[in-house]
């Protein structure tokens, strides 16, 4: 019976796309205890024809045009009839224990809804690119343990959510409190659905045993750049809208607005600070619309507990990044 279902994403991604999927067919289990499906959005370099005529144990799903990430890992999702789902980008090399651990993390632990793998950076695989991603009081989320050795982050970790890029996730829960919310198209997708799941008590996890080495920014171009500058900056606000009841969010008013106020200066000093802005405009506009509105996580006095404990966590956090730790 196959436990996990591999989703990847795929959008123009010839350079990479080869070697993510030859990795993944050399797992340490066999074929027959995994699925592979790649999601193409809607590819014009050639990738897709590489696909369906190099890889005939992999699965296509061929969108005809570009949906955006959310719309692409939904829809493989939804094709999955294994009680895990894996997410990878195309722009990955799995390590050949990849698929096993990240099963065996979440067999060990049924209270999970996520398992984040170890992820390294493409071309100095001692470095982490993520361990995990953390999220705090000033609203901004980051990469636990990016750009520092990958030794230190040997253990497995208890993290806030899941980076969308390498993790493994449990269908039932995914089921229970929706897919990944196709309002971000891109970006802060996975704190989104990590937060939520933290909303209705469930945890995600680290597990070093995953490895995975990741390229980085393949689909957007670099890692600051004038579309994801702007989507990211919309979305910051709409994962706030969303998920905060609205006397957490008064709340955190004074570490938000510092927060947006400093990253406002950063992007002013990589001149697309006025973008910045129109992106945090474009997040309230979002925020307040009809379908915006119809996604917020409604307030249940049962969760209350979850809330507290995740506001310690937006604490916590903010320490954890101001010390650098």
């Amino acid at each position: 019976m196959q436990k996990a279902t591999v989703v990847i994403p795929n959008y123009n991604g010839m350079k990479f796309i080869k070697e993510c999927l030859e990795s993944l067919l050399e797992q340490d289990i066999p074929l027959s205890e995994y699925h592979i499906l790649v999601v193409d959005n809607g590819s014009t370099d050639g990738s897709r024809q590489l696909i369906e005529d190099a890889f005939p144990d992999v699965s296509l799903i061929a969108l005809s045009s570009n949906t955006g990430f959310c719309h692409a890992v939904n829809a493989g999702i939804e094709a999955a009839a294994t009680p895990y789902v894996i997410l990878l980008n195309n722009d990955t090399k799995v390590h050949p224990r990849f698929v096993r651990a990240l099963c065996d993390s979440m067999d060990a632990r049924p209270e999970a809804f996520a398992v984040n793998a170890n992820m390294r950076i493409w071309d100095r695989p001692e470095l982490m690119d993520d361990a995990g991603d953390r999220y705090c009081a000033l609203g901004w989320a980051y990469a636990r343990g990016k750009g520092r050795p990958a030794a230190r982050y040997d253990s497995p970790a208890e993290i806030f959510s899941a980076c969308g890029g390498a993790a493994i996730y449990r269908k039932s829960i995914l089921e229970e409190i929706g897919l990944f919310d196709e309002g971000h198209f891109a970006y802060l997708e996975d704190l989104d659905i990590g937060y939520r799941a933290r909303i209705y008590g469930y945890r995600s996890f680290y597990e070093p045993a995953a490895q995975v080495i990741h390229y980085g920014s393949a689909s957007s171009g670099s890692r600051y750049n004038e579309w994801k500058t702007e989507l990211a900056a919309a979305n910051s606000i709409y994962v706030i809208a969303k998920n905060m009841p609205i006397l957490q969010w008064i709340w955190n008013l004074p570490f938000l607005l510092p927060g947006f106020l400093v990253k406002f200066l950063f992007f002013c000093g990589k001149r697309m600070g006025i973008l910045y802005l129109k992106g945090l405009w474009n997040g309230v506009k979002k925020s307040l619309s009809r379908e915006g509105r119809e996604r917020k996580v409604p307030f249940r006095w049962e969760h209350l507990g979850n809330y507290l404990a995740i506001q310690g966590q937006l604490y916590a956090n903010t320490l954890r990044i101001l010390k650098k730790s």
